[in-house]
């Protein structure tokens, strides 16, 4: 018998790496429900685009029957990556070199979200759903929404990403500053808004670095573009700086003022940014970090092992996490959930740490003065 029939299990957050690991849980007969904190399906605009790993993501997306909705909806040639220096002169360029790297295929998050959601059982997201609190309950939990809804389940899995609540009732273990504050922001209608920074992008992903700062523009499906700048700041500088993050002007302000010496082409992007943008202090788990498995409660993603963007494994993490956590719960090699939890944990944190150390080098290594040659020892 299954460990996990009869069971009900709660996965909270319906990102990539919840929906996932619902998907293979459903597939395997198991009785679960996510809870969402968004209103409905639409609620959000979604991302930047994601390069899925073949080891990893595609790997989850495999297991989880899903590629040939993936093969549908990714983005031919997004995965194209120009360098450039400050002055935007192309020292590296995808397109020329032809082809298109195949084991890390793009797609935005929008469309990934859908195939998952698409996959799922009718109602199996509960929308609206923002977790507040949860206490023991009989062998399992209760846990409590910020709509005044409850839920009880025999298992909970928290995949409610980077400022996890539920991460607490695990460990105490908190993360700690990478070092770098990114901002993010984005420009609709690319083409006409920025020709220039869209004309350099060409459908693709551009990486300026210079002076120990780096930003990232990324095209998207919808015709927009993403992008990030990063720079060396103190943890709190989003805060001591005064900026106001909604107000464009202050903003490129800043841009001018940090940013000195970097070619005008780049003002296209602040100059005609739509809302607000976003500072985001960066922040990683330790290497090393453990605690005592749980017999009904664990975590993967962000949750789990949050770390900065710059190896592009976050969302490949969290998929790959569903991938092992959902073998583990619905295999025939362990006698109870909490064995299972436990063997998931350990090799999940052992993965998790060495991509971690590996992410945090190239954090600092990105915003130094080396970058370029970095980069090119990594693409080139």
């Amino acid at each position: 018998m299954s460990i996990i029939q009869h069971k009900k299990i709660a996965i909270v957050g319906g990102g990539p790496g919840g929906l996932t690991l619902a998907r293979i849980l459903q597939m395997n007969n198991a009785a679960v429900t996510v809870y969402e904190r968004d209103v409905n399906r639409e609620a959000r605009v979604q991302g930047a685009t994601l390069d899925l790993h073949e080891e990893s993501g595609l790997k989850a997306l495999e297991e989880a029957g899903l590629m040939d909705a993936f093969r549908a909806s990714y983005r031919p040639g997004a995965d194209r990556l120009r360098i450039v220096d400050k002055h935007a002169a192309i020292i590296l360029d995808d397109h020329e070199n032809g082809g298109e790297d195949r084991s890390r295929p793009e797609i935005d998050r929008g469309p990934l979200k859908e195939i998952l959601l698409d996959s799922l059982e009718p109602d199996t997201v509960v929308w609206d759903s923002q977790f507040v609190s949860m206490l023991p309950h009989q062998h399992g939990w209760q846990l409590t929404f910020k709509n005044g809804s409850t839920a009880i389940a025999d298992i909970v899995i928290a995949a409610d990403g980077a400022n996890s609540k539920i991460r607490p009732y695990i460990t105490p273990i908190q993360p700690f500053y990478a070092g770098v504050t990114v901002v993010e922001g984005a420009v609709y209608d690319a083409s006409t808004m920025c020709p220039n920074i869209n004309a350099l992008v060409k459908g693709g992903k551009v990486f300026a670095l210079g002076d120990a700062q780096s930003l990232i523009v990324s095209s998207k499906g919808d015709g927009s573009l993403a992008f990030y700048t990063g720079v060396n700041t103190d943890e709190n500088w989003y805060k001591t700086s005064n900026i106001n993050f909604s107000d464009k002007t202050q903003v490129l302000a800043w841009f001018k003022a940090t940013f000195t010496g970097w070619d005008n082409i780049w003002l296209e992007l602040f100059e005609n940014a739509n809302a607000s943008f976003i500072p985001r202090p960066q922040y990683c788990m330790p290497f090393d970090q453990t605690w005592e498995a749980l017999p009904n409660l664990t975590m993967l993603g962000d949750a789990a092992h949050l770390m900065p963007p710059y190896a592009g494994e976050g969302v490949n993490m969290a998929m790959l996490d569903a991938l092992e956590l959902g073998r583990c719960l619905t295999g025939e090699n362990f006698p109870d959930v909490h064995s299972a939890i436990a063997a998931y944990e350990k090799q999940m944190r052992a993965r998790a740490g060495e991509t971690a150390r590996i992410t945090m080098e190239s954090t600092a290594a990105l915003h130094s003065e080396d970058a370029v040659d970095f980069m090119m020892r990594i693409v080139g």
